[in-house]
């Protein structure tokens, strides 16, 4: 069954980005071992992969010592993450595209898989780390090898297998402000034919959010999980892979912090050292740590999963069946008027001077179910080929209430004259309820295959055809026993009873050649199309305009690679540039004479770029890896709102698209020093990041100082002891040593920030042992 895809225990590098040893390993080679990849479904040298895809492997994940996916962004020059108050809110932004979007009936564009099986959402894998094999992101459309498509890219995570003889470990972590992290696994044989593996993580955070009102810190965790695999050989043609997991997390994250002043209480201890926006520039204070909330935002997260995986030899070639269901809960509790004294007083909300109570609290569940089946032929014959039916139906339902204090409004006031002693001010709260309901239902026959011409060029194509259905359901309901209408709460009268449905179809497709120059170099050149289905605009405040479908996405990318590898160098060089047509993103609407944004085809944007990547055994005991991506991400035409004033809108060609950094670049060393009884493994990286705006800009084309995120650079380091051939590793860990902090998401408002835990310097330890 050489044509299956299994665990490999070899070194796991990328087609561009190259992931250096980072975890002790001692006296390192002068030759690089074999680079293998999986991007194709197959197992294949880096060299013979036409794809620009850069993985992590186990060894570079866990010494990063990151809680989450958002932690890894760093070491992949070409991802961006956008962080929001919780994981359904948050987003992978991949060379400059990614969806932002409150919206529950909304695909990404960057789709997310773990271990063949399609997450509902990107926020699904803002979860902790603590079991992979190995992460790949897979630049640019995907859909002729991936069941799901997506317009921009694939993160395609794979968990650790079981081993064939009984091993275990046991991992601890401690840093500073009580932060702990446990994690234990064991695996081996159950009998000659099957093996069993199971690993259990539990990790707790105080918080490094201090809030003045509680004098409690926040913005931490509490997280529990398991994950149990058992693969059985049932036949000498017959593999079975059963996976199990749940996880929950309770974390008081993530409030948003005044990074610029709000205005709202001056007098708080949590007020910004900030002058706001001078000529032009926004002061940010960076140095916030503090909050003034009289409501915890917080997050409870419920995972549980159950996939079954079957490869089954027909002949020479094998058929795979992944059959999975998922669940998902979360319940957010968002602080919304982001301070203590909101909505205490007597008096009528003036935005200027008496500020309003607004909390929230939304519940959402996820159920998904999804059945791939694929054929593939046999490797190293003339004309290889993979082809696949792939079926996802996604079910979601959400509740969500806000609290808010009453508005003074034209529509309150036959309220208030009808009901003598009623009044309307802002200590009077008044509350409305939405309640809708999203399903997705997606089809699709996929297939790429490639055809030696000759000894040194290959022919590659793809095709692709898709089924999408979306349909929603959306009430909401003024909970005043009055009807009056309040801040972000809508009247009675407003009352909503919306639903609707859409399809399409699309057909997409792949063509490239590949050409092996020499024997230690490749050249390729692809043509890829992506697709990303329709969607509504369903949200909690959604109105009539809302109900409308938006069109699919489309894309048109197109990826020139050349690939070097040598005894002790592997170099890769990728030129890309992405054209998407109907790019699905919260476009400003302000015809109705209030700002907001609202989810449309709001029009047409690109991509381009250039990225290269390497990893050098430049001694014995060093190793050198590291990488850049330049990427330019502009509009070149939106959408003006239906009813925009004349004159009122541009185009805004020319302009950044959110979360696209100029420039990004990665650069780390791994020095093994061996000793007489032990062995002393220095590791470090350094991180750049460019400056970047974190929202689209306004339909005058101005871009809003307050979203523009400050660049920065990272150190991080850590030096390990390891002992007994590695089976005993003691690490102490530096992270950010340079103590440079920085935002990132600008959350609206003028003035609110995400500021990470990893903005600022600390140090912590881990132990682990093997058995």
């Amino acid at each position: 069954m050489n044509t299956r895809l299994k665990a490999i225990p070899r070194l796991i590098l990328s087609g561009t980005v190259a992931a250096g040893l980072s975890m002790p390993v001692a006296h390192a080679q002068t030759v690089l071992e074999e680079i293998v990849v999986t991007a194709q479904k197959r197992e294949e040298r880096v060299s013979d992969v036409p794809i620009a895809v850069s993985v992590l492997n186990s060894d570079k994940i866990d010494a990063a010592h990151a809680v989450g996916f958002e932690g890894l962004q760093q070491l992949i020059p070409s991802v961006s993450v956008r962080k929001g108050n919780t994981n359904r809110n948050s987003t992978v932004v991949i060379r400059g595209i990614g969806t932002i979007s409150f919206s529950t009936a909304a695909e990404p564009s960057v789709s997310t898989v773990v271990d063949g099986v399609v997450l509902a959402r990107s926020g699904q894998a803002f979860t902790d780390l603590y079991d992979l094999e190995r992460l790949e992101v897979l630049r640019g459309p995907q859909g002729t090898l991936f069941g799901k498509n997506a317009s921009a890219g694939v993160v395609n995570m794979t968990t650790k297998r079981p081993s064939e003889e009984l091993t275990g470990s046991v991992d601890v972590s401690v840093f500073e402000g009580n932060e702990t992290r446990l994690k234990g696994r064991i695996s081996g044989p159950l009998s000659e034919s099957a093996r069993a593996s199971l690993t259990v993580f539990d990790g707790s955070f105080d918080g490094y959010i201090t809030n003045t009102f509680t004098g409690q810190d926040t913005n931490g965790y509490d997280r529990t999980g398991f994950r149990g695999m058992l693969e059985w050989d049932v036949s000498d043609s017959v593999d079975v892979l059963v996976i199990a997991e749940d996880y929950s997390a309770e974390d008081n994250c993530c409030a948003d912090l005044e990074g610029l002043p709000s205005g709202r209480n001056p007098a708080s201890p949590a007020a910004p050292n900030s002058a706001g926006i001078v000529n032009g520039v926004a002061d940010i204070d960076l140095s916030q740590r503090l909050i003034d909330h009289d409501l915890e935002t917080s997050t409870q997260d419920d995972h549980s999963a159950l996939s079954v995986q079957i490869d089954a030899d027909i002949g020479d070639y094998v058929l795979t069946s992944i059959t999975a269901g998922r669940e998902w809960d979360n319940t957010e509790v968002r602080e919304g008027d982001f301070t203590s004294n909101a909505g205490d007083v007597a008096q009528p909300v003036d935005f200027s001077n008496t500020f309003f109570q607004l909390h929230d609290l939304g519940i959402q569940s996820w159920e998904q179910f999804s059945q791939e089946l694929r054929i593939t032929s046999p490797a190293g014959e003339r004309f290889s080929w993979q082809a696949g039916l792939f079926y996802w139906n996604l079910e979601s339902d959400r509740s969500f209430r806000r609290d808010a204090s009453c508005q003074v409004h034209p529509n309150n006031d036959p309220i208030l004259e009808a009901n003598p002693g009623l009044t309307c001010l802002a200590n009077d709260i008044v509350a409305a309820t939405a309640v809708f309901d999203t399903k997705f239902e997606n089809f699709a026959v996929f297939g790429q295959g490639n055809l030696r011409l000759s000894d040194t060029l290959n022919l590659i194509l793809g095709l692709r055809y898709t089924d999408d259905e979306v349909s929603f359901n959306h009430r909401r309901t003024n909970d005043d026993p009055f009807g009056r209408r309040g801040v972000g709460v809508r009247g009675a009268g407003n009352n909503t009873d919306f639903s609707n449905s859409t399809s399409e179809t699309n057909t997409s497709g792949k063509i490239g050649l590949q050409w092996d120059v020499s024997d230690s170099g490749m050249l390729y050149a692809t043509y890829s199309q992506g697709y990303k289905g329709p969607a509504f605009n369903t949200f909690y405040n959604m109105a009539e305009t809302d109900t409308l479908p938006i069109g699919a996405e489309t894309s048109d990318a197109y990826e020139l690679g050349y690939k070097l590898t040598t005894d002790s160098l592997f170099a890769n060089l990728t030129l890309f540039k992405t054209d998407i047509e109907g790019f699905q993103a919260n476009n400003f609407d302000d015809s109705s004479g209030v700002t907001i944004t609202r989810l449309t085809n709001a029009g047409d944007v690109s991509t381009q770029g250039i990225e290269l990547d390497l990893l050098w055994q430049a001694t014995d005991n060093l190793q050198i890896s590291g990488g850049f991506a330049s990427v330019d991400a502009e509009i070149d035409r939106f959408n003006c709102p239906r009813d925009a004033a004349a004159g009122s809108c541009t185009d805004r060609s020319g302009l950044d698209v959110p979360f696209s950094p100029d420039l990004k670049y990665t650069l780390s060393a791994n020095y093994v020093l061996p000793m007489s009884s032990f062995d002393v493994i220095l590791n470090g990286s350094f991180v750049h990041m460019d400056e970047q705006v974190s929202d689209l800009p306004g339909n005058n084309g101005t871009v809003n100082p307050a979203a523009v995120l400050p660049g920065y650079d990272i150190l991080n380091a850590s030096v390990a002891f390891s002992f007994n051939e590695g089976r005993y590793v003691l690490t102490l860990i530096g992270k950010n040593l340079g103590d440079e902090s920085y935002v990132t998401t600008y959350s609206g408002d003028n003035f609110r920030y995400q500021i990470p835990r990893d903005a600022e310097r600390y140090f912590g330890v881990s132990f682990k042992a093997e058995f």
